[in-house]
């Protein structure tokens, strides 16, 4: 397939600004950016497919250049149905630092960023050197600012598309882009600099998106979704990542590995038709797990969040340390452990269970394990010297529901 057709084939193409642009994209070498601005320190799954767009065109040949929005990031593009917080300068300077030695380590492409070139700019050069290209009805009509009449828009947000479409100038003047990608959201701000082009310059640049990523409830990932994924492993650990991407439901694994992964149309589909005769083998999934993971940290934190998974579910959890445990797990709900205690009476005064009835029970039952070995003794007294590293216990009441004993 040449570049449009895999692009289709993947689903990664929504809106395009012209019939030329296929043409364009399959026989000439385009510069074209991509941008984000710096509402966190990290991007997130949602930016993944966004950005990992830069390196499929980048192996047809075109050449990406990554944006961090340092100034647009202080205004904040219009949320669709009510007004973005604003978050301070300093935060701001932060998420650009964090943002940018993350992209370089990922993408490994030029990165830039708007304030550079936008902080110089009066108020007065502004007005007249770009707003009065673009018509306030234009502005008007777009999707975005629209949805927002109703309940009232600024005019700090209703600007922020001429901050987007003055980038678009500033990037072709200085670096010859001719094409910006974004994801479907962004089409409004595409399209304003689109405009601003052709007539401040008589130029026409080009503009492509791609549909959002969406969570298996049909929500974009996101921060203010609170469903964000990070790229920091920092932030959303590589076992965390591979439990998400291991439970990715049957119905969108096959659209993820198109989206998510550099695999080929046929390698896909091979997957597609094994994950399809045993679904309950998850290969489509495990195979998403992998490829996103290596992409991102590298082959040994892919094995090590595939050996964290697999230890969870078998008694190699004391092959761990407490520290990759901590690390990894640091989303499971914590109890703190002071002293020795029969297990019953730990169950119990850490609300684990809610009775030293329901503690003899689940424990008679099999159904209590400390560090995934089962426990039968109503008197199994839990001391230091069995925890792990002398530090930590996992403790599983039933057959999902897991705690972190913490030894202080």
């Amino acid at each position: 397939m040449n570049c449009f057709e895999d692009l289709k084939w993947r689903g990664l193409i929504k809106d395009v600004s012209s019939p030329l642009l296929e043409k364009k994209l399959n026989e000439e070498s385009l510069t074209f950016y991509i941008g984000t601005d710096p509402t966190a320190d990290s991007m997130h799954i949602g930016h993944f497919s966004s950005f990992l767009i830069a390196s499929r065109l980048a192996k047809y040949g075109h050449k990406p250049i990554l944006l961090v929005g340092g100034a647009t990031g202080l205004i904040g593009d219009p949320k669709p149905s009510t007004e973005r917080q604003m978050i301070t300068k300093e935060e701001v300077e932060k998420n650009v630092l964090g943002l940018t030695k993350q992209a370089k380590e990922i993408f490994g492409f030029e990165v830039v960023n708007n304030y550079d070139w936008i902080k110089d700019i009066s108020i007065i050069d502004f007005l007249r050197d770009y707003g009065k290209y673009i018509n306030v009805n234009y502005m008007l009509d777009k999707d975005i600012i629209q949805r927002r009449l109703d309940s009232g828009i600024t005019f700090c947000e209703f600007a922020y598309t001429l901050l987007q479409g003055l980038d678009f100038v500033h990037l072709y003047k200085e670096k010859g882009v001719t094409l910006q990608v974004a994801g479907s959201d962004q089409w409004g701000n595409i399209t304003t600099g689109i405009e601003m082009a052709r007539k401040m310059l008589d130029k026409e640049l080009y503009g492509l998106t791609m549909p959002l990523i969406l969570d298996a409830n049909g929500v974009k990932f996101g921060k203010t979704e609170g469903n964000a994924l990070w790229l920091d492993k920092n932030k959303t650990s590589s076992y965390e990542l591979y439990q998400y991407l291991i439970n990715t439901s049957d119905e969108i694994v096959i659209d993820y590995l198109k989206k998510l992964t550099f695999l080929t149309k046929n390698e896909i589909e091979k997957i597609e038709v094994e994950h399809n005769q045993k679904p309950e083998l998850r290969l489509a999934q495990k195979k998403l797990a992998e490829e996103i993971i290596t992409f991102l940290h590298g082959k040994s934190e892919y094995e090590k969040a595939l050996m964290m998974s697999e230890a969870l579910f078998s008694e190699k959890i004391n092959e761990l340390s407490s520290e990759d445990i901590l690390n990894n797990f640091k989303d499971m709900e914590k109890i703190i452990i002071k002293e020795d205690l029969i297990l019953e009476d730990l169950l119990v005064n850490n609300k684990i269970c809610s009775s030293k009835r329901e503690a003899r029970e689940l424990i008679s039952g099999n159904a209590i394990s400390l560090n995934n070995i089962k426990i039968t003794d109503n008197n199994y007294l839990v001391t230091k010297d069995k925890a792990i590293d002398q530090k930590v216990y996992l403790i599983k009441k039933g057959k999902k529901k897991y705690y972190l004993g913490i030894w202080k």
